[in-house]
């Protein structure tokens, strides 16, 4: 497969100046409370390039990007492509010395992350710039394109959000600073259990843990973000997918055929095609099946996340099918 470039020249066209700015303020808070905490300290050569799932994703890539512009490269075993491409990352993230994290996530273990950032094929590298994700290149790029692209980020890092990367010391011990400077959070138990109960295949387990934490704090992202992706792959599990897609298209303005399917083609990484799925239903269908369409809708909006592109525009649509 051909590289397609995702230069970091239109991340202003991206992210609205208001956004950029409310993450620099919150990287500059994060930086604040790192340091009246006595900082995160040095880090080693080995902990520039770090294994990342869904249970450590907030905090080894979302909580860290406040610090360190965090490149992340989605790969998988059986990718030939991919084994050309990580070497070179691993190697440049230790030659750039701190001025950017790799995590590395594989996408047979993590089918949600990928969904969440719309991968459509691997290898496939993003960036998360103090919370805000920004797409990179596709396909095996050659080290020229790659350091073109990575100068360029750490660039729009330093000079858009003030993050001037890690502090690495050749001896420093592996995997001691970063730990240290990660605050225990009051659900955080919770939280491990509800991921341990995913990873065991138990999504009832892992629902009332979730359900838990929202009965105490309703807004917690975290929480909210886990019941939607665990519901989801509860209500699919034991469907026949070719049953479903027939019954979808032969019976167009069937409420809970359409949802059946949506469902299918979120959980497959079809993002597009389940908010038109639902929203051309919401059009074609009234009363109390509308309704139902358009809950499962909000449902699906909560699962990829309120903040993306996708989201953003099957909202507008939504309201011009409603209204």
């Amino acid at each position: 497969m051909q590289p397609r470039n995702m230069s970091m020249s239109g991340v202003v066209d991206l992210a609205a100046v208001k956004a950029a700015q409310e993450a620099k303020a919150k990287a500059e808070q994060a930086r604040a409370e790192a340091a009246r905490q006595g900082g995160a300290g040095a880090v080693s050569p080995a902990d520039l390039v770090i294994d990342v799932d869904e249970a450590g994703f907030e905090r080894d890539v979302l909580q860290r990007s406040a610090e360190v512009p965090v490149v992340i490269d989605f790969w998988a075993e059986w990718c030939q492509p991919c084994k050309q491409l990580s070497p070179v990352l691993e190697r440049l993230a230790v030659e750039y010395n701190g001025r950017f994290l790799l995590a590395k996530i594989d996408v047979d273990a993590n089918q949600m992350l990928m969904q969440q950032f719309g991968v459509q094929g691997i290898p496939a590298v993003f960036a998360v710039v103090a919370g805000q994700a920004l797409p990179l290149f596709q396909g095996a790029a050659g080290e020229e394109q790659i350091r073109q692209t990575l100068d360029q980020l750490v660039q729009v890092a330093e000079q858009r959000f003030g993050l001037t990367g890690l502090t690495v010391d050749p001896d420093a011990e592996p995997g001691g600073a970063p730990d240290a400077a990660v605050a225990e959070g009051p659900f955080d138990a919770t939280l491990n259990a509800a991921a341990q109960a995913l990873d065991a295949g138990d999504l009832g387990g892992a629902i009332q843990a979730y359900k838990n934490v929202l009965a105490d704090d309703p807004a917690h992202p975290e929480a909210r973000l886990g019941l939607s992706q665990a519901e989801l792959l509860q209500r699919v599990q034991g469907l026949d997918p070719q049953k479903v897609r027939r019954e979808a298209a032969e019976k167009p303005a069937d409420a809970d055929a359409q949802i059946a399917a949506a469902d299918l083609d979120l959980v497959g990484g079809h993002v597009e095609d389940a908010f038109g799925r639902l929203i051309e239903t919401v059009q074609r269908t009234a009363g109390d099946d509308r309704d139902a369409v358009r809950r499962r809708l909000l449902e699906l909006f909560e699962v990829v996340g309120p903040e993306d592109p996708r989201v953003v525009g099957a909202r507008r649509a939504l309201a011009r099918a409603l209204f």
